[in-house]
């Protein structure tokens, strides 16, 4: 079923009486991130977030860290006490909201589950607005029923890369449209779709005033079908490529993402 995403940072996920263990590598952020909800009352003791504070962090009583709400403000969270029950209670002082994501639109066809953990994760760290997960006619139909999909452990996966970038902000995510469902829409913006045999002209001579929406579309990892060429160039799309080298999905992602942010004028 197609699914809009997003989420608040946490190694371990309840979500609908279901657990999973989110990676490690779930605690390697540069700000503690909190939902709303979550700022009025004690962090549990079990909560990753605690184990953090004390052990990584390393922080006492009166001692602050940087936090941060979800889609909103970052500022200074100060360990007020810590409860007989091992929960920290906190306080915090909200400052300025970041700034808003790029506006880039990321199209890639569904891709194995740890390609798409990646692209997860990297597209919240490079700050763009959107991400979306098509099904294509190359692409394996197997992975649209993946536990990283099932389990919302894609919700972590975000919050996560945002972390990494000492940001609040997390993209909208959406899954399991086809390609011609994801297209539907009147365009808004530039339209490009990376592929390195109809290319014309590299992704870097592409010329985009600052600010521009951007849309980028990228296959799954076989490829896009003939099929697939004639919806992309008929709902407006230009091809470019990164250059002669095949890459891997999550790198030409990174890659592409990156190009786009420096024209269009983003540090």
């Amino acid at each position: 079923m197609p699914g809009v995403v997003s989420g608040i940072f946490t190694r371990l996920v309840i979500l609908s009486g279901r657990k999973f263990s989110a990676s490690s590598s779930c605690l390697n952020v540069n700000i503690i991130l909190f939902h709303p909800a979550e700022v009025e009352l004690p962090l549990s003791g079990n909560d990753a977030r605690s184990r953090h504070i004390l052990t990584v962090l390393k922080r006492g009583a009166g001692d602050s860290f940087d936090a941060g709400l979800v889609n909103g403000p970052r500022g200074k969270a100060t360990l007020e006490a810590i409860g007989a029950d091992g929960a920290l209670h906190l306080s915090f002082a909200w400052g300025a909201e970041p700034a808003p994501l790029a506006p880039i639109r990321l199209l890639v066809g569904l891709p194995r589950p740890q390609t798409a953990r990646d692209i997860l994760r990297e597209g919240a760290s490079l700050g763009i607005e959107a991400m979306e997960f098509v099904r294509t006619e190359r692409g394996e139909p197997s992975y649209a029923q993946s536990s990283l999909w099932s389990s919302r452990e894609w919700e972590t996966l975000l919050t996560t890369g945002a972390a990494q970038a000492f940001c609040t902000r997390l993209p909208v995510v959406r899954h399991g449209h086809t390609l011609a469902e994801a297209l539907a829409a009147p365009a808004q913006g530039a339209r490009l779709a990376l592929d390195n045999y109809e290319a014309s002209q590299p992704l870097s001579r592409v010329g985009l005033p600052a600010g521009a929406q951007v849309t980028i579309a990228i296959g799954s990892e076989r490829g896009w079908t003939a099929t697939e060429r004639d919806l992309l160039l008929r709902r407006g799309f230009l091809f470019v490529h990164l250059g002669e080298r095949v890459l891997r999905t999550e790198t030409a992602c990174v890659a592409a993402i990156s190009l786009l942010r420096a024209k269009l004028g983003l540090s």
